[in-house]
């Protein structure tokens, strides 16, 4: 069942998240194994980042694998707090 994971970064802007996307994303125009959606924007208070993933394990192993660590790290002109997350397990997927 493919799984759904909304970050909100208070306070977030467009320059850190290109930064975050670099550290984290395998290139600019491909997305990491097990995610099949992408999307992000702007939003009341700060920037929003949505994404599906073919499972809650392929989510799981991206957070756990790839994310945490780098963010971990620091990640240069990256966002500098912990998100709001929300995620749901995918009822319909249109293409």
């Amino acid at each position: 069942m493919a799984y759904g994971i909304v970050h909100h970064f208070r306070g977030g802007t467009r320059e850190q998240y290109e930064a975050a996307l670099a550290a984290v994303h395998p290139a600019p125009d491909r997305l990491p194994d097990g995610q099949i959606f992408h999307a992000a924007g702007p939003s009341a208070g700060g920037w929003t980042i949505m994404a599906v993933h073919e499972s809650q394990e392929s989510w799981e192993r991206f957070r756990d694998d790839i994310l945490m660590p780098r963010m971990r790290e620091g990640i240069e002109g990256g966002f500098e707090s912990e998100p709001q997350e929300t995620t749901i397990d995918v009822y319909k997927l249109l293409p």
